[in-house]
């Protein structure tokens, strides 16, 4: 870690301009700032490259004619960074924002005094600071406000956790270790098949507690099971529901994975069986996870 580390974000977008605007306007506005700022806009439209064109920092703009989905545009995007010679690559999406202008700071200083490969902030309802946008487990207890996840030793970092791609930040030598996001998973997954590499890699990394991110609550979906004890995942549209699914087959067949089969079995089968009395949905549950454990990996 040195002073004048080079920083390249990596911001992806589809069709959000005002978000993506608002996302931006705190991305380059950074205290410590970024070195250069690439967005890929899985839309390839004019609008979003005259607004990156119009940032206060160096900027490449890289637009898609193909969707290639988040995982494939944080792809694009990390490899370009490093081409650039990025010595950390910082990344967030068009619907959510650092909160605040000192989080790359604040993130570069927690890497360099926890010698940490990658560090993550913590992801908030961008509504409602206070309260995390995805619910988090830590054992069988499943943390729901920011205040919950300190520990007591009064740390300022949460160790082997972390919320990808929500401004989380990758050293270079890091993402030449766990590789970038695979391109066959499109979205969802993605995140938590990178967070499998770093596991399996040994790389250090964690959440710094006292930085966060602002994103849309996103725990709607995570439906509670055995009077709240346990949580099970069901995405409110039929297309969400596909990726997640079939991309869950694909990571549960992975190494480092695998002992997490029966308790997914067990989840979705009481949650369809017996909470919801819904044979045909986990009939289609099981079609789509077994897709991807057969690596079949064609879009709807």
């Amino acid at each position: 870690m040195t002073d004048d580390a080079r920083v390249v974000a990596v911001v992806v977008t589809h069709r959000r301009v005002e978000l993506l605007a608002e996302s931006l306007k705190v991305v380059s506005g950074q205290e410590r700032a970024v070195d250069h700022l690439i967005v890929i806009d899985n839309d390839d439209d004019d609008a979003v490259a005259k607004l990156v064109a119009a940032q206060p920092v160096p900027t490449t703009y890289l637009g898609s004619q193909r969707n290639l989905g988040g995982a494939g545009g944080f792809a694009l995007g990390m490899l370009h960074a490093l081409a650039l010679g990025a010595d950390w690559v910082w990344c967030a999406d068009d619907d959510g924002r650092p909160d605040g202008t000192q989080v790359l700071g604040t993130l570069l200083d927690c890497a360099a005094r926890h010698q940490l490969d990658e560090v993550s902030p913590v992801v908030a309802n961008i509504d409602d600071p206070d309260t995390l946008a995805f619910p988090l487990r830590r054992g069988l207890v499943w943390r729901r406000k920011r205040s919950e996840l300190f520990l007591d030793d009064d740390s300022d970092l949460l160790p082997g956790i972390a919320s990808l791609f929500n401004g989380a930040l990758f050293s270079a030598s890091c993402l030449e270790q766990v590789g970038v996001p695979d391109l066959r998973l499109f979205f969802r997954g993605d995140e938590v098949e990178v967070h499998r590499r770093l596991v399996r890699s040994g790389a250090r990394f964690g959440t710094c507690l006292r930085a966060g991110y602002l994103h849309p609550d996103g725990s709607a979906e995570f439906r509670p099971i055995l009077g709240g004890r346990m949580h099970t995942q069901y995405p409110d549209n039929a297309v969400k529901r596909f990726f997640t699914y079939r991309n869950r087959g694909y990571l549960m067949s992975q190494p480092g994975m695998r002992k997490l089969i029966p308790q997914e079995y067990a989840r979705f089968g009481w949650y369809f069986l017996v909470q919801q009395r819904d044979p045909k949905g986990f009939a289609e549950w099981v079609r789509l996870r077994r897709l991807g454990r057969s690596e079949k990996f064609s879009r709807p």
